[in-house]
Order: C-alpha cells, then sequence, then structure tokens
C-alpha cells in the first residue's frame, strides 16, 4: 500500500535526490493574478501568472521547506505550469526545467514574473539566505527558431536527465527531445499518434494526436529512453517508451501504456514508469498507477494503481517515491511505495 510521506505540496511533478539522498520536489505553483487572459488550454477559464512556483526538501518525519521559492508559475488553477524536473550536479546544486505550454511570444506577454518560462535554471543552493538561480539556455527560444517537429511553435520543457557536461530534455510541447551543452540541439522527434476510435468529444479515428514526451532517463545500454503522454483525446493503450540511439530514428521499445509522465530504472536495469491516468485523461477521474514495463511488452505490469493523477518518480532502495495529486495547489502528495 503507498504511504504518505509529504503533503501540502504546490502541483508536485517530478523529484529527485540529492547525491546524499535528501529527497526534492519540484512545484509547479498557483500561478498567480497577474496578466490574466483566456486560457489556451480551456478559453473559458483564465490563465495568470505569479511568482509561485517553487521546489521543496521533504524531511525524514514529511517535513516540507521549500527552498527555492519565487519561480514563475503561469496557467490555470488546475493546469499550472512552472518547475517541471530537477537534476543534481552536486550536493547543493542541480539544473531545472521551467514548463511554458506555448511560445516565447506568449511567455512574454506574461510580463517580468513570466520570466523563467520555458527555460533551463541553474541552482545553487545556500546554507543560509535565498538560492541563486540563473538561466543556462532558452529551450522556449530554441523551439521557436528550430521547431524540430514541423508544427506549432509550443515549447513545454518537462523531463530532464544529465549527459555527461550537458543535458538531455523532452519538450512536451514541441514533440522533441533535445540537448544542451553549449547551445541547444536536437537529439529526436517523435511522430505523432494516429487514433484508432473515433472520440465523443473530438476528432474522428485517425486523427494525429500529438506524441507529447514527457521524461527522459538513459538505460544501462547508454540509450535514451523516453516515454510519452499523447496528446487529445488521450486514447487508452496510445502510449510507448521509446529507445533513442543518438544519430538513429527513434524506436518503440514498449507499447500498450496510456498517459505516461515518468520514467525510472532501478539498479538491476528494471524499468518503471508512471501513468497519470490509465484510462486517459479525458475519461474521469484522473486515476493513475506505478507500473513495471518490460522490454517488448504491449501492456505494462500494474505495481500499485488507485493513485489519484501521480506525475513524477524517484526510486531509491526497495521503494518508489511517487507524487500524486499533480494539478493541485496546496493538496499535492508524495507517496512512498514498497517494490
Amino acid at each position: 500500500m503507498p504511504k504518505v510521506i509529504a503533503s501540502g505540496l504546490n502541483s508536485p511533478r517530478q523529484l529527485a535526490f540529492s547525491p546524499s539522498g535528501a529527497l526534492y520536489v519540484a512545484e509547479a505553483g498557483t500561478t498567480g493574478t497577474t496578466a490574466c487572459r483566456p486560457n489556451p488550454i480551456d478559453p473559458t477559464t483564465q490563465a495568470c501568472v505569479g511568482l509561485t512556483g517553487s521546489v521543496a526538501r521533504i524531511g525524514a518525519k514529511g517535513s516540507v521547506k521549500r527552498v527555492v521559492t519565487g519561480l514563475s508559475s503561469a496557467g490555470g488553477t488546475a493546469d499550472a505550469l512552472g518547475p517541471a524536473d530537477l537534476v543534481f550536479t552536486g550536493e547543493h546544486t542541480f539544473a531545472l526545467t521551467m514548463g511554458l505550454g506555448g511560445s516565447p511570444d506568449y511567455r512574454d506577454s506574461f510580463g517580468p514574473q513570466g520570466a523563467n518560462l520555458g527555460k533551463l535554471l541553474k541552482v545553487e543552493l545556500k546554507d543560509h539566505g535565498k538560492a541563486r538561480v540563473t538561466s543556462i539556455a532558452d529551450l522556449a527560444r530554441f523551439e521557436q527558431r528550430k521547431n524540430p517537429d514541423g508544427t506549432d511553435v509550443d515549447s513545454d520543457p518537462t523531463g530532464l536527465a544529465r549527459s555527461g557536461k550537458g543535458f538531455v530534455y523532452t519538450d512536451s510541447g514541441g514533440n522533441s527531445v533535445n540537448a544542451v551543452r553549449k547551445h541547444v540541439s536536437n537529439v529526436a522527434v517523435l511522430p505523432p499518434v494516429l487514433t484508432t476510435v473515433a472520440s465523443p468529444v473530438g476528432p474522428p479515428a485517425g486523427f494525429p494526436a500529438d506524441a507529447v514526451p514527457t521524461d527522459v532517463v538513459k538505460g544501462p545500454d547508454g540509450a535514451w529512453y523516453v516515454s510519452q503522454l499523447v496528446g487529445f483525446p488521450f486514447e487508452k493503450g496510445s502510449a510507448a517508451i521509446w529507445r533513442i540511439k543518438p544519430g538513429h530514428a527513434p524506436t518503440k521499445w514498449a507499447t500498450g501504456l496510456t498517459n505516461v509522465t515518468s520514467l525510472a530504472f532501478d539498479k538491476e536495469g528494471h524499468l518503471y514508469a508512471v501513468e497519470i491516468a490509465s484510462n486517459g485523461l479525458a475519461s474521469p477521474p484522473p486515476i493513475g498507477a506505478l507500473v513495471r514495463v518490460r522490454p517488448h511488452s504491449t501492456s505494462p505490469t500494474v505495481v500499485t494503481g488507485g493513485l489519484f493523477m501521480p506525475y513524477g518518480l524517484a526510486l531509491r532502495g526497495d521503494y518508489a517515491y511517487v507524487t500524486t495529486h499533480a494539478t493541485d495547489a496546496g493538496g499535492g502528495q508524495v507517496v512512498r511505495i514498497h517494490l
């Protein structure tokens, strides 16, 4: 059974352990009250911006200490985008992706409070005082310049992994996997996914849904493994785990998954994944699962189901740590699951 080890989080997304074993969570925030306009995801609601994004450290007894605050958070109250994933580069330093869900022009329309959106940040924690936050790369600007998938300019940086002295990240809006070293470059583009059934509230069968890559991890074989959500209508069983070897076309490593948001390999090389909504996001309630994925499988093995909107995943020892209630302002949790 999952055990709640932390609560009161603001739209928690990915989480990571520091080199010494402290657990940190990226919180997308609660947006704000500035620069409001019709939400591009749902025009019947408002999209606003605020400096409510943060990164929290989870204490041994479930305490939540926000060690980084004042980061950009934008969107609606149920779909905040801001801090997305973090990767430690030292005991007190980490890189952090910042979501966006649009173009640099969309970001600019939020004014100064939206300045961090769509970027890769470097965070240096201080024993006393405010963390130092600087920009490593403007990922949304790369999407605008290169637009790897050739469709609309839409950047939403999400999953992040280290690659030597640089990084590899997924751009969920741009349907691409990209690398950051001295410059940003494209690694691969995931193709659209043709729907197999007509949606009662959307397009007919055969409609090309966006691939929406969400997370990236390095496998035991040195290749990159990438999860995908698959966009509207979020068809059940339409997602895959992709294997990417730079210089080669992406290949499907496993299929039959649904709305995957996070991946992690354990020490034995077994791959685990989080499905945010196991029946698809268009089929509420958004109940998801932690699953185990075997190579060439056509459906995952459920480890723990019944999780409310789970998102991020980190493994340590015999346990999986998963963020849940991923779009709840103040209601987010971290649960621990014995593997």
